[in-house]
């Protein structure tokens, strides 16, 4: 593949619900750009797109795949994203360096979740767009209806650009309205034609519209058309090129992607009307030394520097880091700064990537995408620069995880294998996270929903060699006082020689706030503990405070106050005072009223307001309390509401279920409170039965 100039290079990306054919329409159109001899089908998992082994399983994408294509003296780089919730944040990154968007809807369903959710990415930032109202060769497929649909959603930007000949199954071919051309398939590829004679009445409206977008570009096009004077087709597409580049006009247009119709004027729409990179806005970023703004624009005589919006990891390829040049030249060999990490690494070999393919060139242009492999220390979200003009870019703003689960492998010499799969993949998919819980000695993974931690145990199953369980987390409960309690604690030891003696008298109360840490005062006087002892005592009872007498959990909210006792003057040592701390923190703990607390967290939930009500009777089902609610763009409302753990775990399921998948939240820690008595109750049975598994455990062990 040649190099292309900035002002020949298209970088676009698909977005749409789940299904709606997103990758077919790529491989049409690599098939049309003669980059494969035969076009893949997603359910023979033979496509460019979807090459892993859990896409070619479940028959849909599950990671974005960059698909460059050369056609009509153009580099097209196609970002075919996943359609699915659970992986939106591919989405979210490849927006970064795009510089238009095609939406693809599918003829029967018309607008859906995932196209409202396309909608929003797409009102999230400044990129011109496309609709594209796919397979329209299905029975019953009515292009008209799917207009009407759009129209409720974007309003009057929307404009058929095409129509289909023939509808449903005999759909055979498409009208170019703007050209007033026609285009006719044969065998599996389309050809010109002329517009047949019934259709040319039904065009009249549509071209209407079109030369009225026209018009409003320009007053000299506004008083040539209010005269009644013809545009002249130069101008025509000028005025449509300047109207989409402005957000004014968004085409529609209508293909059947697995017939390969309607697709190479698709392809042609795309270079005629969408921007290339350098006619974007410039791009803002920091000096890492200074931190002053820079700006930087995307051309050729501009310092090199790259965005890296994405990982990929193979255990045996090694990583390549997935970037966009926004400005300058790239050519192997060269130094380059990742001014993220202030690091230096060295592009040996730049590659373009069709899909899982790496076709080395020797440079690239302000504007395309291309990899590197190997970097060590660069990741998702990193710039890449001229070490000589250093410049750094905004990190990705990727959406937060909304579901935590256990993570263990299924062997337990696994375990260092298991840690090394799920960090790599984290390179791999940044919207996964990973953390080891102390208290309950769990491993958590974290992620966007059920699914996605599916996809990441299976990546480690198949790329790792790990097979792992997925468990419900525990919840990290906490256990503090109500009352105070006077105890004493004595540890006296004698068998032949030096014997052991500690003696100390301490006062338990709580804290003002139970979330408090372990508070120890020193209330000694006249030597009764000698100073020397005093901080083996505070050791004392801060271990034992790690381990609660009701169910075992972490002790907070506690002032221990050491305020007496006495010491042997041969026998006592630090280790007696620490068992004497560790007596009177058992019989203290026990007499102050001990009671369970648990984690609530703070939620913030976006919701259409037709769902207000179901949403606020299951919050109270899970013993959760509205803070405030917030009326928003859109007709949605963001509640702000207060709920315990132990009621979350599926909330991210629940959400979409309850809302068809509109709803969206976050979440995030607030505080402990006092557990209700039957949430105690079952937690401390909860705890005894683990306790008396274990005794069993190893009696079994023994008789072995």
């Amino acid at each position: 593949m040649k190099n292309y100039p900035t002002k020949n290079i298209r970088n676009v990306l698909l977005l749409g619900h789940g299904g709606s054919g997103k990758t077919t329409l790529t491989e049409a159109m690599a098939f049309n750009a003669g980059a494969i001899d035969r076009m893949g089908r997603v359910d023979e998992g033979n496509t460019l797109s979807d090459f892993e082994a859990e896409e070619k399983r479940r028959m849909f994408s599950i990671s974005s795949s960059i698909v460059p294509v050369e056609y009509g003296g153009h580099k097209i780089n196609i970002i075919d994203c996943p359609g699915y919730f659970d992986f939106i944040g591919e989405a979210h990154a490849a927006l970064r360096v795009v510089d238009a968007i095609i939406i693809v809807v599918d003829a029967l369903a018309g607008v859906q979740v995932g196209t409202e959710k396309a909608i929003a990415l797409l009102k999230s930032v400044d990129v011109p767009a496309f609709v594209v109202v796919n397979k329209m060769d299905r029975e019953n497929a009515e292009f008209s209806k799917v207009m009407d649909n759009l129209k409720e959603t974007f309003g009057n930007k929307v404009i058929p650009f095409e129509l289909p000949m023939g509808e449903g199954l005999d759909m055979h071919g498409v009208v170019n309205i703007v050209d007033m051309t026609g285009s006719e398939r044969k065998e599996n590829r389309c050809f010109d034609c002329e517009i047949p004679d019934e259709m040319k009445s039904d065009l009249e409206p549509y071209r209407e519209m079109i030369m009225e977008s026209v018009a409003q570009t320009s007053e000299d096009f506004m008083e040539k058309y209010f005269e009644g004077e013809e545009l002249s087709p130069e101008e025509i597409h000028y005025g449509i090129r300047t109207g989409v580049h402005d957000g004014d006009l968004i085409p529609v247009l209508c293909t059947s992607a697995v017939q390969n119709i309607g697709v190479e004027t698709l392809e042609n729409m795309i270079i005629e009307y969408l921007p290339s990179p350098d006619e974007g806005q410039s791009i803002v970023g920091k000096n890492p030394a200074t931190s002053d703004e820079i700006k930087r624009n995307c051309d050729l005589e501009e310092p090199f520097s790259a965005f890296v919006f994405k990982t990929v990891v193979d255990p045996f390829v090694g990583k390549l880091s997935v970037f966009k040049i926004m400005s300058g030249l790239l050519k192997a060999g060269q130094d380059i700064y990742n001014a993220s990490q202030d690091s230096k690494e060295k592009a040996n070999h730049i590659y373009m990537l069709r899909g899982n393919k790496q076709i080395e060139v020797e440079s690239l242009e302000a504007g395309d995408i291309g990899a590197f492999s190997k970097l060590s220390k660069t990741a998702t979200g990193d710039t890449l620069c001229d070490p000589a003009n250093p410049v750094v870019y905004p990190a990705i703003d990727l959406p937060k995880p909304v579901l935590s689960m256990a993570i263990e492998p299924k062997s337990k010499g696994d375990i260092d294998k298991l840690s090394t799969g799920i960090h790599r993949l984290v390179e791999e998919d940044p919207t996964v996270t990973m953390e080891r819980n102390g208290e309950t000695k769990q491993t958590l993974i974290s992620g966007l929903g059920e699914m996605h931690l599916e996809v990441i145990s299976n990546k480690l199953k198949q790329k790792f060699g790990v097979d792992v369980d997925l468990e419900p987390m525990k919840v990290p409960y906490r256990e503090t006082i109500r009352k105070k309690s006077d105890a004493e604690g004595k540890h006296k030891k004698q068998s032949g020689g030096s014997g052991q003696y500690g003696h100390v008298f301490v006062k338990f109360e709580p804290t003002a706030d139970p979330n408090d840490n372990f508070e120890f005062v020193d209330q000694v006087v006249g030597g009764a503990v000698p100073r020397n002892f005093i901080p083996a005592v505070e050791k004392g009872l801060a271990d034992c405070m790690s381990t609660g007498v009701l169910a075992g959990y972490p002790v907070t909210g506690v002032r221990a106050t050491l305020y007496d006792g006495s010491y042997h003057a041969v026998d006592s040592d630090e280790m007696s005072f620490k068992m004497a701390a560790t007596l009177a923190y058992r019989k203290g703990i026990a007499d102050a009223s001990p009671v369970l607390l648990e984690p609530i967290y703070t939620l913030k939930i976006t919701v259409p307001e037709e769902y207000m009500g179901d949403i606020m009777g299951d919050l109270n089902k899970k013993r959760g309390r509205i803070m405030g609610m917030e009326p928003i763009e859109g007709g949605k409302q963001v509640i702000t509401a207060e709920a315990p753990l132990a009621e979350l775990f599926k909330y991210a399921t629940e959400l979409r279920s309850m809302t068809q998948a509109r709803g969206e939240f976050e979440m995030s820690f607030a505080r402990y409170e006092e557990a209700p008595a039957s949430v105690t109750e079952k937690v401390i049975a909860d705890a005894n039965g683990e306790k008396d598994g274990g005794k069993d455990a190893k009696k079994d062990k023994k008789k072995k």
